[in-house]
Formats: structure tokens, C-alpha cells, sequence
């Protein structure tokens, strides 16, 4: 891994997921990319392919076996060879989204009937209450931090209720989940210590609802056969590992982008004030566009040819969700909120069968917590611009956000 700090000078030979024009705001250089050298390269942090057009993300995100999610697994950045624990990868390591088939294709099947539109019906509830529980904690002091006091406070507690844990283990899952794929993308020895941290945590979990079952998620993962046989320990570990670290910063960056998109566009914040289901809806999905989170990776198994740029084998290829989401040859004014966009085919939970399985859990807690907000604070602006910041990498969002209340 190299950090070479040295200006970026051009982007299609030398960008920098890192760089901080490019977190706080990627756009322009997808822009750049996609008019001049669609699928740029870089050398920095180990080396990486960046596609930036709809065509290209959506045909690499489909190719399989060439492109590989275990091996060494869909961090934008691999940890140097000292610090890698091939037990722990592919199946073992989030599955499924951490594996390939025919691993990916038995351990999908096996989560996806917890998170359908009846499976997380009851985290709805939960979660319509939480947020005003929230907001009763904040409102009577006029403002508070958008992004740490309620968008960082929402997903952890709706996945602590959902597997079954104690909700006090929050500000322990925040900080791990920063510690795996915000501060460890960069810190090799801090994402292999959290990593070991949350496999520990649920180690024990699972041991415990193998002897104590319950009503929730670890204890129906355990409960799991796959063709007669029930999910190994280590596959139930890596499920739940996946919870935390597909579940939690990716979900609260949304709503923060969200409540930072509302707090500084006075136009669209009064229009969701009095908006209707209808308008909710393409509002969500349009925000989840503009605004998607997550880059994920994968590692090239077999020569490819695309976009005019030869693939070889062991390359990085980052998964440019959101770039992709900002092409002007898919999407009408790409680079412009339409909140109510009827046209939206946009792919800010992947493609191909490594497609984001909890879609429909993130897409209910942004939706209940951004109307509940809207429902007890629709006037609120943002009062220090210069305040706010940002991560990226592997998933981009607001980490600070002052915000004042009417």
C-alpha cells in the first residue's frame, strides 16, 4: 500500500479515491473521466481500475467468473499481504457479498428471506419510533450535528434490533464499522483489528443461540439448512459480520447526504414539507441516485477487454456505483436533484448478483427517518458550510453536519 499524499495532477492516470476534492465532491472528475479516458488508472494504494459510464460499472459488475468479490475480497483497498487472513475471506468473510459462486449463490439464498418487505416489516415500527425518540433528545436545543446525532444513530440500533443484541453495543458498532472501512482503508492494522473485533463479538453470539435460540436474526441464520445441512459457524459469523459493515455506515451516510441536500436547497426542503407518498417515493430513490454511498471492488481473474482498456489479471477494479448514476447518456440533468424523476434506473445498490441484499431494510429506514424528521422539523438550514465533513473511499457521506432547527 502506497500513500503518495502528491497532488493529483491527471485523473486518468493518477486519481485519488482520498483526495479530498474527490470526497467532497466527485463529480466533476467523473465528469472529466467519462468525457476524456471513461475507465481511468491509478498506482496509488496498491493500484486500481475507475469506470465512470452506466455501461461499463453494469457489465463489470455482471462479469463472473472474470471479476472476483473473495479473492481478496470488495475493499477498495487491500491490506498488504503481512496482515491478510485468507480464513476469514470469501464465504467465511461476509458472505455473500463477500464470495463467488457457487458460495455466493447457497449463502444468498440463505439471508435473502430475512430481508424482504415481510421480513423487515416489524424494523419498521422500531424504527418510526427510535426517530423520535431521537428528535425528542435534540429539538428543544434549536439545532444539533445532522450527521452524528441523528443519521450515525439510526442504522446501528435498527441492526442491533434486528440481529438481537443489546442496543448499548452502538457506539461499540460505530466504531467498528469506522474502524473496518473509514479510518482502516488507509490503516491496514486498524481494519484487521476491528475486523477481529466483530468476528469475536458474534463468534459468541452464535455460540450462545445455539444453545439459547431467540427470535431474531443470528438465531434464524442458525437455524439455516442448506440442503439438509445447517450454515457452518464461520458462514453465520461472516452473515453477521455483513450486517455491520454493509448495514450501518452505508444506510446513515444516505440520510446525512440527505438531511445536507435538504438543509442547503431551501426549494426541495419546502417541497418534501408538504410532499405525498407519491413524491416520497421518487424522492428516495432519486436521493439514493444522486447521492449513492458505496464503492465497492473487485479483483480481475481472467484477461478483460472493455471501454477500450485491457484488464489484467490480479487488477482492482473499483465498482463506480455512483459515477455510474451521473451519466448524462442514462440519466436526464444527471447532476441535478429531480425529486420527482420518473426515469430513474439508477444502481446505487450494485447490479448483477452481488446486488445489495438489505436493499429494502436501507430503503425503509431512509424513508421513515427523513419523514419523521420532515414531520417534526420541516425548516432547518445548515449554518456552517465550512463544518462539514466528509468521508470516502469505499463509502462516501457527511460526517459533520451543524444544523440549525426553523
Amino acid at each position: 500500500m502506497t500513500d503518495t499524499r502528491n497532488p493529483v495532477e491527471d485523473l486518468a492516470a493518477d486519481y485519488d479515491i482520498f483526495d479530498p476534492d474527490y470526497v467532497t465532491d466527485p463529480i466533476p472528475a467523473w465528469a472529466e473521466l467519462r468525457g476524456q479516458c471513461p475507465i481511468a488508472h491509478t498506482e496509488r494504494w496498491g493500484g486500481s481500475w475507475l469506470p465512470t459510464r452506466y455501461d461499463d460499472v453494469q457489465a463489470l459488475a455482471k462479469m463472473v467468473p472474470e471479476l472476483s468479490s473473495a479473492n481478496p475480497g470488495p475493499i477498495v483497498v487491500d491490506v498488504p499481504e503481512e496482515f491478510r487472513r485468507p480464513e476469514r475471506e470469501g464465504y467465511n468473510g461476509a458472505s455473500p457479498i463477500s464470495a463467488d459462486p457457487p458460495e455466493q449463490t447457497w449463502t444468498r439464498r440463505a439471508l435473502l428471506p430475512h430481508f424482504t418487505p415481510r421480513a423487515i416489516a416489524p424494523q419498521r415500527e422500531f424504527t418510526k419510533v427510535l426517530c423520535n425518540e431521537l428528535i425528542d433528545g435534540l429539538i428543544e436545543n434549536g439545532g444539533c450535528d445532522g450527521a452524528v446525532d441523528y443519521a450515525q444513530q439510526i442504522p446501528p440500533r435498527v441492526i442491533a434490533h434486528k440481529l438481537g443484541v443489546s442496543g448499548d453495543m452502538v457506539d461499540d458498532f460505530i466504531e467498528w464499522v469506522r474502524g473496518v472501512l473509514e479510518l482502516g482503508l488507509t490503516r491496514p492494522e486498524l481494519r484487521v483489528k476491528y475486523g477481529d473485533i466483530i468476528r469475536d463479538f458474534f463468534a459468541a453470539e452464535v455460540i450462545d443461540r445455539r444453545q439459547n435460540p431467540r427470535d431474531d436474526l443470528i438465531t434464524a441464520l442458525c437455524q439455516t439448512e442448506v440442503d439438509g445441512e445447517l450454515l457452518p459457524d464461520e458462514v453465520v459469523i461472516g452473515m453477521c459480520n455483513l450486517q455491520l459493515v454493509a448495514g450501518i455506515d452505508t444506510t446513515w451516510s444516505s440520510i446525512g447526504s440527505a438531511l445536507w441536500h435538504f438543509s442547503t436547497h431551501e426549494d426541495d426542503r419546502r417541497r418534501m414539507a408538504d410532499a405525498d407518498d407519491d413524491l416520497w417515493d421518487t424522492a428516495i430513490e432519486e436521493l439514493l441516485r444522486f447521492y449513492s454511498p458505496v464503492t465497492m471492488a473487485r479483483t480481475v481473474m481472467e484477461p478483460v477487454e472493455i471501454g477500450g482498456v485491457c484488464l489484467g489479471v490480479g487488477d482492482k477494479v473499483l465498482m463506480n456505483f455512483p459515477g455510474a448514476n451521473h451519466d448524462p447518456e442514462v440519466f436526464d440533468y444527471p447532476d441535478t436533484v429531480i425529486l420527482d424523476r420518473q426515469r430513474n434506473r439508477h444502481i446505487a445498490f450494485g447490479a448483477g448478483i452481488h446486488r445489495c441484499a438489505g436493499s429494502n431494510l436501507a430503503r425503509m429506514e431512509m424513508e421513515v427517518s427523513l419523514r419523521t424528521w420532515f414531520e417534526r422539523i420541516p425548516e432547518f438550514t445548515l449554518t456552517d458550510p465550512g463544518a462539514v465533513t466528509w468521508a470516502g473511499g469505499q463509502v462516501r457521506g457527511p460526517r459533520t453536519l451543524p444544523l440549525a432547527f426553523g
